[in-house]
Order: C-alpha cells, then structure tokens, then sequence
C-alpha cells in the first residue's frame, strides 16, 4: 500500500491543472461529437451504413486538431475525462432527445448501465492494479541494478508475472497492460473488473444504438429526416455513428482478452515474451538455438478460466 500511496502522490497534480485539463477533455469531446453530427447535415441523401466510415474519418481528424490544440496551448487533456464527458454526452442526449421515443423498461436500463459505467470508471481509477512494493535491500540480494532487471529474471519466484509499467514507473502484479482510457494499469486486482467494464461499455453502446435506431426510424417515418433536419436529429445519428465505431474496436478488444484469459495469457506477455525467460523454450536445430514460444501458466482453458474468476 505504501508503494502504491507514493505512486499516487507521485501522479497527483494542482487544482489548476486538474481544471485546466478538465476544460481541455470537455473541449474535446464537444467539438468531435459536433464534428460526427456534421456529417449526416452535409450528407443527408447517403444511407447511415455510408455515413459510418466518413464519421469515422471525421471524428480522427477532430481528435487530431484537438491535439494541435492542445500543444499550441500547452495543456495536457485527459485519457480518462475524454471517456467521462463522452458518456456523459451521449447520456445527455439520450435523456434530452431520444428519451421521449423509448419504453420504460429501456430507460431503465440505459440509464442504469449508465450509472454503472460511471462507478466503474471510478473504481478502475482509483483502484489498486496490484503495485508490488520492494526494498533496495532485495535488489543488493538479487544482485540486480533495478526491479525490472530483477522481474525479467526466472530466479525469483516471488516475483512471478511481476511486470514493470512504463508509463506509471511501476510494478504490477499479473499486469496485462496500462490503459490510457481508464488511466490505471490492468493488472491482477482490477483484471475482472477491467473485463466487467469493457463488457458494459459494449452493452451500453448496443443499448444507445438499439434506441437511437428506434428514435431515426420515427423521424423517417414521420418525414422530419428529409424536411426539417433539426440539430437534435444530426446529433442523434452523429452519436450513434459514434456509438457504432466505438463498439466495432471494443468487441475486437474484449475477444483479445476473452483468448487471453482462456489461454493464461497477458497482452504483455504475448508481445514482450522474448524479454521474459519462462516462456521461452530453446531448441538446437542443425546450427545455432531456436528459440520458440511456450506458455508455462497455460493449464488448460477450464482451469484458467477458474483461476481468473477466483477472487484474487
């Protein structure tokens, strides 16, 4: 717990900065959604299957000014507020707009997913990863110049899957990867919950989309699509383009992770697996060592399906 307050202490910023880069995400967020609602204003005649790769392109260029923006003002946004104003922002619209088409039942639902996206990214954010502490009187022992030469080594067993975070500078238990989004490292405390979330995220987008379909097919068939294209109406079918392009890249990330964990395997691992010992088995052809992967933790998908779901 140590390791991980002074690792808090070490990311915690001013009020100022916080507020500036509040400002910044938020900023971001509304000019990109405006951006996507652009799109079906200009290109009214085209289907919304035809729209989906415009917005696409639409909505990168958006992120890319945004990014100029913010160098040329010299304020850092944040990974993790961008993903907090952009489901705050399709709440909204869904409560202002496309409310009033949908049944009790799915607004129940919606907002409810909602308000659990909300405490999850909260938990996610401000939850422990699995920071391993150590002492420098290790290292001397280990005979190692850091804790990442000492994590790359088979020699201690203690220190199994302890993997080193670049980006916090810090070592993680059973760590997957750093998640800019969610602006914490999924390691073996918040894998679950990081799975749980990225499934939420999914459901709750299809949710949107289900109602925001719902909310279109009554505008066409009232006429108000072809006649009047009010601000609402682009707004809606820029945010459920979004909606789509977000699941589209989700479903592909959370297929990854359901083979990882079928397999007993990190992201890390799977990438960097030539740095780490214990997955590599050498084999002498006629000239020199090849050497090819081999999963040591893989115990069969039952048992590693088990060992994830067990509370850690």
């Amino acid at each position: 717990m140590s390791r991980l307050a002074s690792e808090l202490h070490r990311l915690r910023r001013s009020p100022w900065e916080v507020l500036c880069s509040a400002l910044v995400s938020c900023g971001l967020v509304l000019f990109s959604q405006l951006a996507v609602a652009i799109v079906p204003r200009l290109l009214p005649s085209i289907s919304l299957l035809a729209m989906l790769p415009v917005a696409g392109l639409v909505f990168l260029a958006a992120i890319l000014v945004g990014r100029f923006w913010r160098r040329f003002i010299r304020v850092a946004a944040s990974a993790p507020l961008f993903v907090l104003f952009n489901v705050l922002f399709l709440w909204g619209v869904y409560l202002f707009v496309i409310r009033r088409d949908t049944s009790s039942l799915l607004d129940m639902l919606i907002n409810a997913e909602c308000a659990l996206l909300l405490w999850g990214l909260y938990r996610i954010l401000s939850g422990d990863p699995g920071i391993v502490a150590y002492e420098s009187s290790f290292l001397e022992e280990a005979g190692c110049k850091d804790f990442v030469d000492a994590i790359c080594s088979s020699e201690y067993p203690s220190l199994s899957r302890v993997r080193h975070c670049n980006c916090c500078k810090a070592n993680v238990r059973g760590y997957d990867h750093h998640c800019p989004a969610f602006g914490n490292c999924i390691g073996q405390k918040n894998h679950r919950l990081f799975m749980s979330l990225l499934t939420g995220f999914v459901v709750a987008e299809s949710t949107y989309i289900m109602c925001s379909t719902k909310y279109i097919t009554r505008c066409i068939t009232s006429g108000t699509l072809r006649t009047e294209n009010h601000l609402s109406l682009n707004m809606v079918i820029g945010t459920m383009l979004f909606s789509v392009l977000q699941v589209v890249w989700q479903v592909v990330f959370l297929i990854w992770h359901v083979y990882g964990i079928c397999f007993n395997i990190r992201t890390d691992e799977w990438i960097n697996w030539k740095k780490y010992p214990e997955f590599q088995m050498k084999e002498q052809p006629q000239s020199d060592f090849e050497v090819k992967f081999v999963n040591p933790y893989d115990k069969g998908m039952l048992c590693n399906i088990r060992e994830f779901l067990k509370p850690k």
